[in-house]
């Protein structure tokens, strides 16, 4: 992996702890997200183009809001910045959260907002990969995710996810800069399990 992106991964966790975190309430919790996920991506600097499919996020806070975060993550499109090229994305993504929540006074409502920064792997399928060793169908590289969401909390076992909106760098072949930057965009069901300590 090129020193860039570890770097800006240290920077974007160190960012995730807010002034407040003395305010923060310890609040043990997992959680499922299974949310509708549009993608905004290149294959190269231009065109442009969207993808769309399903995400399923698993989260656990540990203490004083900080835990840990796998994200798994499936798009697909048949005309990818109109080549008539298809492409199917799948990325899978681990690393470090920090939960900043608040229970609201309605009964058992609550607000949580969060930010991550996950790293992992991407696979992309059913496409064309141009590289110096000849073109393929299929290729993998490093995924670097960053960004965050809201969680709106309806019932002490059942959640909204509002809003995830996430950086996702990916470095499959493309036969010229070989990096990918997509505007991941996603919302959906949040199952919460609270946890006893």
């Amino acid at each position: 992996m090129q020193s860039g992106p570890k770097y800006f991964l240290l920077l974007a966790t160190a960012l995730l702890v807010p002034v407040g975190l003395r305010a923060q309430i310890d609040h043990h919790e997992v959680d499922l997200a299974v949310t509708y996920t549009d993608q905004f991506s290149n294959l190269v600097s231009t065109p442009t183009f969207w993808h769309n499919g399903g995400t399923a996020e698993l989260s656990a806070q540990a203490i004083h809001g900080f835990g840990i975060t796998a994200n798994v993550s499936g798009t697909q499109t048949d005309n990818a910045a109109d080549s008539g090229i298809g492409l199917t994305l799948v990325t899978a993504t681990f690393g470090p959260r920090y939960t900043f929540y608040h229970p609201m006074a309605e009964g058992r409502r609550s607000l949580a907002v969060f930010g991550q920064g996950l790293l992992g792997r991407a696979w992309g399928f059913n496409s064309y990969f141009p590289s110096a060793s000849g073109a393929q169908t299929d290729a993998e590289s490093m995924a670097l995710q960053v960004g965050g969401g809201v969680d709106l909390g309806v019932s002490r076992y059942l959640g909204v996810r509002v809003l995830q909106a996430d950086w996702l760098r990916t470095q499959l072949p493309n036969g010229t800069t070989n990096v990918q930057n997509t505007l991941r965009l996603g919302a959906g069901i949040v199952f919460r399990i609270p946890q006893r300590y």
